[in-house]
This record gives structure tokens, C-alpha cells and sequence, in this order.
């Protein structure tokens, strides 16, 4: 779980159910990390109600700081509920590459295990 997580309204008071929602949601996020940056992750989460005069709409911004990384996600629609739902699905999708951008050895298995059943392994 992400440890420091800070949440912010701007021009909108964040209620607690807002509140349990987004530590449930952006919390999780860790597990799309390598491990070695797990223990250094913060993350920033900014509210915010924008355009009161043409309707309300609703702003959700999420800054995570990894190693060597700033990722960032921002999103805005009428529902704060969901505005938090893509900006989620946003970091996952940034996560996933940094994963294996720092992580190299995940794509080498399919080419051991092309080596090993045809023997060229047993050669080397």
C-alpha cells in the first residue's frame, strides 16, 4: 500500500466517503510497481469542482513520485466517482511501463524456455 498519500480540495470539500474512496483506489497502485520502489512512493490527489456556472463538473488529479519517475494523470467529468476511476486506470497503464522498463528480466522467459526445449541450451 502506498504510504503517503495526500488529498486536497480545490473549491470542493472533500467529503469522507470521497475520502475512503480514493485512499481504497490510489492505495492499491502499489502492486503495479517493482518492489524496490514500493517503500519510496507518495502520492498527491488534488479535487477540484470546476465550470459551477454550466453545470458542476469535477476535476481529479493524481501525482505519484516513484524513483527516478514523476507520473501524473488527470481527468475531469461530471462524476467525481468516476473522474477518480480513469485517472486510476491511467496510472495503471504508466505503472505497468514503468515496471518493465525497470524491470528487465520479466520479458526473457519465453526465450529461456524456447532454448531449453530445443536444446540449444544443453549445447552452451
Amino acid at each position: 500500500m502506498i504510504g503517503s498519500i495526500d488529498i486536497a480540495g480545490v473549491k470542493y470539500e472533500v467529503s469522507e466517503n470521497t475520502k475512503k474512496y480514493v485512499m481504497r483506489k490510489i492505495a492499491k497502485l502499489d502492486r503495479y510497481l517493482p518492489r524496490h520502489a514500493r517503500k519510496s512512493v507518495t502520492a498527491d490527489v488534488k479535487l477540484k469542482q470546476v465550470n459551477r456556472d454550466h453545470g458542476n463538473k469535477y476535476e481529479a488529479e493524481v501525482i505519484i513520485n516513484v524513483p527516478e519517475k514523476r507520473m501524473t494523470a488527470k481527468d475531469s467529468t461530471v462524476n467525481m466517482m468516476a473522474a477518480i476511476d480513469i485517472v486510476e486506470a491511467k496510472l495503471i497503464t504508466q505503472m505497468r511501463k514503468y515496471k518493465q522498463a525497470s524491470v528487465g528480466h520479466l520479458g526473457n522467459r519465453r526465450v529461456l524456455g524456447r532454448l531449453k526445449r530445443s536444446g540449444s541450451l544443453a549445447e552452451l
